[in-house]
């Protein structure tokens, strides 16, 4: 309870103040109601963190409310999942994985974000929890639901994240019918929105999977371990990722991570807690091949699932350490020197929260003023007589449309969404505007006029805007293109 206490004063203090909703965080909020109009939601989307969200943001656009609400939810969320785990592991493992876990900068960052990748590490630690529960002391009611209801909360918002957290839990369940059931259950009730969606918009769930892919670059053997490490020093998406790597100090604890959690395993078997670890060692591997192996890019978020379960078998690792390095030895010479193992294992714990929260208030300060950049073009936009109702296309729409309150739509791409033709149709009804970063050259299907400055931006460059005439007026020729 005090870690995640802790944790979630330090996510409101550093994260919180200045903070704006970012590009992927729009579209999930957008879903949830209130007054802006719900951007595209792409193929790879689901729609579990619009759930998650609709109480506030039904209710207000505040983003300093969605903060405080998601960070005390991330903190209740994570007592709740080490909890499910206090029959299987001593107070003292729970409570270094808590903090092990819940001081990485992503799960300070995320806490309080729109975001699945918390909520999906929280309840793979909780699924596999109570499947580990039923295996070693046997399946009462609350382990079937409780792992049900885990594994649909990873699938509504990550369905590939709930198809690899469910795929070692299934194979351990196979020969325990009621378990496996009820994880099949929560498998099918959390992917149940998105099976719908795809038959509703995308002519079936492999279309829908085949256009994922198309979208996240394809799955294929692709070696992103390099990019992950490199994307630790404070990148929040790393794609492409041929990039120099100038922190490396910043993954020194992820390389360690593979040898603290063998170490911890081994530290399990002799305690007698080998399969409760080994069952998260395996779980948490499961989860984080796609994103080692099988995607091009890398995200600090996608590893947090990962992370979540492999704190176990580390936190396992040093508590023994710890117990070995402060054991008296029976001669005082042994005993300084267990003392200053002590000293300097916290020592290099102290000196990796630092480095955590070092990262966090760089990739904090770098969101607030990519967000800033968001507000700044759009309150320019409304300068401009570009108020709601309106449309806006164009260098980084998505966002800068929930900002000024309008719908975005995009041409090609990800987010495509209209037609050129359709766009310039649109623009007869509400005012619309086309966004064009850098100085970029003037898209064919923007209307024909000199376009209009709007805002430096520091992330962006030079922000402009090719701003259809307004509705009722004359037309201004606009080529809608191919």
């Amino acid at each position: 309870m005090a870690v995640a206490a802790v944790c979630v004063a330090v996510q409101l203090a550093l994260v919180l103040p200045g903070s704006g909703l970012g590009w992927d965080e729009t579209v999930y909020v957008s879903q949830a109601g209130g007054d802006t109009p719900a951007a595209f939601f792409s193929a790879p989307r689901a729609r579990g963190t619009s759930y998650l969200v609709v109480p506030v943001a039904a209710l207000t656009s505040s983003t300093t409310a969605l903060r405080v609400y998601l960070a005390l939810l991330s903190g209740a969320a994570l007592v709740g999942a080490f909890r499910v785990w206090r029959t299987l592991l001593p107070g003292r493992v729970l409570v270094c994985a808590g903090a092990l876990f819940a001081t990485l900068w992503p799960a300070l960052f995320y806490g309080s974000m729109a975001m699945p990748n918390l909520w999906c590490a929280l309840g793979a630690l909780a699924a596999t929890g109570w499947v580990a529960r039923a295996v070693l002391r046997g399946a009462g009611r609350a382990e079937l639901l409780g792992a049900g209801a885990a594994v649909a909360v990873v699938v509504l918002m990550r369905p590939a994240d709930g198809a690899w957290l469910a795929l070692p839990l299934l194979l351990v369940t196979a020969v325990r019918p009621r378990m496996f059931a009820a994880l099949a259950a929560g498998l099918l009730a959390g992917a149940a929105p998105w099976i719908v969606e795809a038959f509703a918009h995308y002519g079936g769930p492999l279309t829908r999977l085949e256009r994922a892919g198309e979208i996240q670059g394809g799955l294929g053997w692709n070696m992103a371990v390099d990019d992950q490490a490199k994307a630790l020093e404070g990148r929040t998406l790393c794609r492409p990722c041929a990039i120099p790597w100038r922190r490396p100090g910043t993954a020194v604890w992820w390389l360690l991570l593979p040898f603290l959690a063998a170490g911890g395993a081994v530290a399990a078997r002799r305690a007698g807690r080998g399969a409760a670890i080994l069952l998260a060692t395996g779980t948490g591997l499961s989860l984080a091949v796609p994103y080692l192996f099988l995607i091009e890019y890398a995200a600090p978020r996608f590893l947090l699932p990962a992370y979540a379960l492999l704190s176990l078998p580390v936190a396992e690792c040093l508590v023994r350490l710890y117990a070995r390095a402060r054991r008296p030895a029976g001669r005082p010479g042994r005993t300084v020197a267990g003392r200053w193992r002590v000293v300097a294992l916290a020592a290099v714990l102290a000196a990796h929260l630092v480095v955590q929260l070092q990262v966090l208030s760089r990739v904090s300060a770098s969101s607030h003023s990519t967000s800033a950049d968001f507000a700044a073009v759009a309150a320019a936009l409304h300068r401009n007589g570009i108020r709601p109702p309106c449309v806006i296309s164009g260098e980084r729409a998505v966002p800068i449309a929930y900002y000024a309150g309008c719908a975005s739509r995009q041409t090609a791409g990800h987010d495509g969404s209209i037609t050129p033709a359709g766009l310039v149709d649109a623009a007869r009804r509400v005012p619309t505007a086309v966004l064009v970063a850098g100085g970029g050259p003037r898209p064919v299907y923007a209307p024909s006029v000199p376009p209009v400055f709007l805002a430096e931006t520091r992330g962006a460059g030079t922000y402009s805007g090719y701003l259809f005439p307004p509705p009722g007026s004359l037309p201004v020729q606009a080529r809608p293109g191919p």
